[in-house]
């Protein structure tokens, strides 16, 4: 959905040792376009709920949802927050994804604190974006460094630049290489340079990382 706004995902603890992940990815009138742990979109309207996911009013590119009792504003754009029940906060060391439907994993997340879709692709040597994804997360990709690099259209020239921090889910890693590519690259590819930094196992239709120590 091109014309739809950028995701917000917001992590709750929604029991004891477990996290639920709710994507406010636009607003489609009065509905909030909301993507609970992964599924596809699904627009709810107030008063409506969806997995356990409330919501309760909507207002401009605003929702309040209600999850296990607690509510919780979530805006359009917003980077990822996390916030708990009893268990004080998590620190995130292990992602665990589902295959969509097209066998791809997708994951919501953030760069620099903002909020982004991406995809994973073991064949990329970093995290790939387009410049008209640069210019939206603020990345400085013109102060990068020049590189030739291949895509399945042929060589380009991409700025080699550094990302602050990328995070996916409860797990947040720094200081992570990318590049980023004159021509639009759909989804944002979750590269090499994130992804070494795990152990990764694929069960089935399930991708787990698990934090390198």
């Amino acid at each position: 959905m091109k014309n739809t706004l950028a995701a917000l995902c917001l992590a709750l603890l929604a029991g004891a040792g477990w996290a639920q992940s709710v994507t406010l990815q636009g607003m489609l009138g009065n509905k909030a376009l909301l993507i609970v742990d992964g599924s596809a979109p699904k627009s709810v309207a107030p008063g409506e709920s969806h997995k356990g996911v409330k919501v309760v009013s909507t207002l401009g590119d605003q929702a309040v949802v209600e999850i296990n009792g607690q509510r919780h504003t979530l805006r359009v754009g917003d980077a990822p927050a996390s916030v708990g029940g009893g268990a004080g906060p998590t620190r995130g060391s292990k992602i665990v994804l589902t295959a969509g439907s097209g066998g791809h994993f997708l994951a919501s997340g953030a760069i620099n604190g903002r909020a982004v879709q991406f995809m994973v692709d073991t064949g990329a040597t970093s995290v790939s974006m387009g410049v008209a994804d640069a210019e939206r997360l603020g990345v400085d990709y013109r102060k990068g460094q020049l590189a030739r690099g291949g895509t399945a259209n042929g060589t380009v020239t991409a700025y080699l630049v550094k990302l602050n921090s990328v995070r996916v889910g409860e797990v947040e890693v720094f200081d992570v290489d990318a590049a980023v590519l004159p021509v639009s690259a759909g989804p944002i590819l979750l590269g090499n340079s994130f992804l070494s930094r795990f152990q990764m196992t694929r069960l089935n239709d399930q991708l787990v990382l698990e934090r390198r120590y």
